[in-house]
C-alpha cells in the first residue's frame, strides 16, 4: 500500500522545469501563509480535525498491525478467515491513507515546520513496521491452491472486491519468495532506500551552487530555480551559456560520487530482480503491472527512428531565434520575448472547466465542483514546496497543490493536475478500496488529455498570430519534454542497467559515454553538442528515486494522443463511443492490468503505430509553427 499521488514534479526536464521556475519567479515576493485568503488554501479538516486525532490513528494503526500479525497461520483454514484478514488489511490501508495524507499535505505547505517533519518520520516508521509484520501474508495465501481460492472468492461476497488483486498474486507467484525470504527482503526495505537518501543529501543539503555574472551586471546564485529561469526567460545566449556551464560543472565536480550512488541503484535493482527470479531489472520493474518488456523496447526503437521532426523543430527554433549555433540550453527560451498573455487563477480555472466540455456535462460539472471547493492550495507562500501535484486519499481526496503565478505554464499545470484529480475522483466513486488505486502506467493519460483540450480551446479563441505561436510552441515543447526526453532517459536507464547486469564497470566515464552517445543519436547535427551535457545523468532525480519510471510519461502521452484523435476527428458516433470508453478507463481504477484497461479505451501500446502517432503530431505542430511565424513576421 502506498500513497496515491500524481505529480507534475515527476517530469524532470519538462514539468519539473516549469514548477521550479514558478517557485523561483515568485520566491522574492512570496507571502506568509496567513496572508492568503482561505478560499485559495485547502481545508484538511475532512481528513482530521487536528493532530490529536491524527496521533490517535497512528496508535490505532500500530495496534491494528499487531492484530493482523496475530492472524498468521489462519488464512488457509477457510474463506471466512481469509475475508477477516483482508478486512483488517483494508482497515489498515485506509488508516495509512489518512495518516500519510494529513502529514504530507501539512508538511508541503510549510516545509520549515520541524514538528510536522518529525511526524513524517513517524509515518515512515509505522509503515516500515507494517511491511515487516505482514511479510507472511502473501506466501501463506499462495499456499492455498488456486482452484480453491477461486471458489472461495466466488462464494464469499467479502472477498469479491479482492478478486483481481488475488488473481494478480497468483500470476506473480513465481516471483514471490517463501516467508523467510519475504521477511528478509522486508528487513532491507529501509536500507534499499539509502541511495535515494544519499542522492538527496548530496544534491540538496551539501551542494553549493555558484554565483555567475550576467551581461546586465547582476550576479545571481545559480540555484536550480534561478538556472531554469535564466534558460527560460533570458534572451541573451551568452548568459544562457554561462549559466549552463556553471550549473553543469557543479554536478560534474562530484560526478564520481554520483556515479557511485547510481551504481548502488543499479546493483540494488539487479539484486532484487535476481532474488525474485526475473531475467532483467526491466522485467522485474514491469512485472507488477504485467507490461511486456517489448512495450519499452518498441517505444525506444520507434522514437530513436522518429527523431526527424524533433531535429526539424530545433532547426526552426534556431532560425527563428536568429542563432548561429543552437544548444540544448536554447530549448526553453520563448520564440517571442514580449506580449505574453497573463492567466490569473480565476481565468485559468474558468478555461480549464470550459475546455473539458468534450468529455460531457457530468465530467464538466464535477470539474467545476472540484475547482470551486477547498481542495486546492493555489498560491505560493513562504516555506511551501515548489511544483504541483494531485494527491488522493480514499474517501476524502483528492487534493491539489499548485504554485500559480499567472503564466501560461501555470494555466496548463492547473489543467494537468485537475485531470489527475478527476481521474482519482471517478475511480474512488466507482471502485471499492482494493481496486481504487490506478497505476502510474495509466495515470498521465487524464492529465495530458486535459492539456490537449485546453490547448484546443485557447487556439480556437486566439485571434492574434503571436498568441497562437506561443500556444503552438508550448505544445511542441510538451512533446519534446514529455515524450522525446523521457524516452531518452528511459534509453539511458536501460543501457546502464544492462551494463550492471553483465557485470561490467559502471563509472562516471561509462555513464558519461552512454549519455553522450544518446544525445548524438537523438539530436544529431540539429544541435551543437556541448561536452558538459554528458554529465546530465548526475542531476536527474528519477534515476535515483524511481528507476524505470519515466518511460510511462511517454506511453501515457501516446495513449492520450490516440484517445484525443478520435475525440477530435471521429464521427459523432465515434466521438461518443470514445468518450464513454475514456470515462470507463477513469472509473476503472486498478481493476485490471493497465495494458488491458487501455485496450478497452481503444489504445494498443503494443502497436508501433500508437508511438508513431505522436511523432506525426510533432511534425504537424512544426508545420503550423512555420505558418504562424510567417504571419508574425519572423523569418
Amino acid at each position: 500500500m502506498s500513497p496515491r499521488t500524481s505529480s507534475r514534479l515527476r517530469l524532470p526536464l519538462a514539468a519539473l522545469f516549469l514548477s521550479i521556475m514558478q517557485s523561483a519567479q515568485a520566491a522574492s515576493d512570496a507571502r506568509e501563509r496567513h496572508e492568503i485568503p482561505d478560499e485559495f488554501k485547502w481545508d484538511l479538516s475532512s481528513i482530521y480535525p487536528d493532530w490529536t486525532a491524527w496521533d490517535a490513528d497512528v496508535a490505532r494503526m500500530s495496534a491494528e498491525t499487531d492484530a493482523f500479525a496475530a492472524l498468521k497461520g489462519t488464512i488457509g483454514q477457510g474463506a471466512r478467515q481469509l475475508a477477516e484478514a483482508y478486512g483488517r488489511l483494508d482497515a489498515i490501508g485506509l488508516l495509512q491513507e489518512k495518516i500519510h495524507a494529513y502529514a504530507h499535505l501539512s508538511q508541503d505547505v510549510d516545509t520549515r515546520d520541524q514538528a510536522v517533519a518529525a511526524r513524517m518520520q513517524r509515518v515512515e516508521a509505522v509503515f516500515a513496521k507494517f511491511g515487516t509484520a505482514t511479510a507472511w501474508f502473501v506466501p501463506e495465501l499462495l499456499k492455498i491452491p488456486q482452484g480453491t481460492m477461486e471458489a472461495w472468492v466466488r462464494e464469499t461476497p467479502a472477498l469479491q472486491p479482492h478478486a483481481f488483486p488475488i488473481r494478480e498474486l497468483y500470476r506473480r507467484q513465481a516471483h514471490v519468495l517463501p516467508e523467510d525470504g519475504e521477511r528478509l527482503l522486508s528487513y532491507a526495505t529501509r536500507f534499499t532506500q539509502t541511495p535515494r537518501s544519499i542522492y538527496r543529501e548530496l544534491s540538496t543539503s551539501d551542494i553549493v551552487f555558484p554565483k555567475i555574472k550576467l551581461t546586465d551586471g547582476s550576479e545571481p546564485t545559480l540555484t536550480p530555480g534561478v538556472y531554469q529561469a535564466i534558460l527560460a526567460t533570458n534572451p541573451n545566449q551568452t548568459d544562457r551559456a554561462a549559466a549552463f556551464e556553471a550549473y553543469l560543472k557543479t554536478y560534474a565536480a562530484t560526478k564520481n560520487t554520483y556515479a557511485a550512488i547510481y551504481n548502488a541503484v543499479l546493483q540494488r535493482d539487479w539484486f532484487n530482480a535476481r532474488a525474485r527470479g526475473h531475467a532483467t531489472s526491466l522485467e522485474a520493474a514491469l512485472d507488477r503491472d504485467a507490461v511486456p518488456v517489448s512495450v519499452v523496447e518498441t517505444l525506444v526503437r520507434e522514437v530513436r527512428a522518429g527523431t526527424a521532426p524533433l531535429r526539424r523543430y530545433f532547426a526552426l527554433r534556431k532560425r527563428l531565434l536568429g542563432l548561429e549555433t543552437y544548444h540544448l540550453y536554447d530549448n526553453n527560451v520563448p520564440l517571442l520575448q514580449t506580449g505574453q498573455t497573463k492567466y490569473p487563477y480565476e481565468e485559468a480555472r474558468r478555461l480549464t472547466i470550459e475546455s473539458v466540455a468534450p468529455l460531457g456535462a457530468d465530467y464538466q460539472e464535477r470539474m467545476r465542483a472540484l475547482l470551486n471547493g477547498r481542495r486546492t492550495d493555489v498560491f505560493e507562500n513562504k516555506g511551501k514546496r515548489s511544483g504541483a501535484y494531485s494527491s488522493g486519499c480514499y474517501g476524502v481526496g483528492p487534493f491539489m497543490l499548485l504554485n500559480h503565478n499567472d503564466t501560461l505554464d501555470a494555466a496548463f499545470t492547473l489543467a494537468h493536475e485537475a485531470g489527475h484529480s478527476l481521474h482519482t475522483l471517478l475511480s474512488f466513486e466507482t471502485q471499492p478500496y482494493p481496486t481504487a488505486d490506478y497505476t502510474i502506467f495509466v495515470a498521465e493519460v487524464a492529465s495530458t488529455l486535459n492539456e490537449r483540450l485546453l490547448l484546443d480551446l485557447m487556439l480556437e479563441r486566439a485571434t492574434d498570430p503571436k498568441e497562437r505561436l506561443v500556444l503552438l510552441q508550448h505544445a511542441a515543447s510538451e512533446i519534446v519534454g514529455t515524450f522525446y526526453t523521457q524516452v531518452l532517459f528511459a534509453n539511458f536507464e536501460l543501457e546502464a542497467h544492462r551494463r550492471a547486469e553483465a557485470g561490467e564497470p559502471v563509472t562516471a566515464a561509462v555513464l558519461d559515454g552512454i549519455y553522450g552517445d544518446l544525445l548524438r543519436e537523438y539530436y544529431g547535427d540539429a544541435i551543437t553538442h556541448d561536452e558538459l551535457y554528458r554529465h546530465t545523468w548526475a542531476r536527474i532525480p528519477h534515476f535515483y528515486n524511481s528507476p524505470f519510471y519515466v518511460y510511462q510519461y511517454a506511453t501515457c502521452f501516446a495513449s492520450s494522443a490516440k484517445i484525443y484523435e478520435t475525440l477530435k476527428n471521429g464521427t459523432a458516433a465515434e466521438r461518443e463511443a470514445a468518450r464513454e470508453r475514456y470515462l470507463g478507463l477513469l472509473k476503472s481504477g486498478g481493476n485490471d492490468q493497465p495494458m488491458k484497461q487501455l485496450q478497452k479505451a481503444g489504445v494498443d501500446l503494443s502497436d508501433p503505430g500508437t508511438v508513431r502517432a505522436v511523432i506525426r503530431q510533432l511534425e504537424t505542430l512544426v508545420d503550423r509553427l512555420e505558418r504562424e511565424a510567417g504571419r508574425c513576421g519572423l523569418k
